[in-house]
């Protein structure tokens, strides 16, 4: 084989992997991101937020009009 055609075979063949190797790089990163945001929704889910006290002395109002009316 002619030594200019044998480097480009593998000239070719060099940037072939190379955009292979971005290709699998990129899906890597894409798994990983949609892991990422799968355990972010996942910890927001399982937060549990404490009563807020609506007064100052830490009680709490009572539902419905009995409240105001006593």
């Amino acid at each position: 084989m002619h030594p200019d055609i044998a480097r480009e075979i593998i000239r070719q063949h060099t940037a072939d992997m190379r955009a292979q190797a971005r290709r699998d790089k990129d899906a890597r990163t894409a798994r990983a991101a949609a892991r990422a945001q799968r355990h972010r929704a996942e910890a927001r889910v399982n937060v549990v937020i404490p009563p807020i006290p609506d007064y100052v002395d830490g009680t709490f109002r009572e539902s419905g009009d009995r409240a105001h009316a006593a």
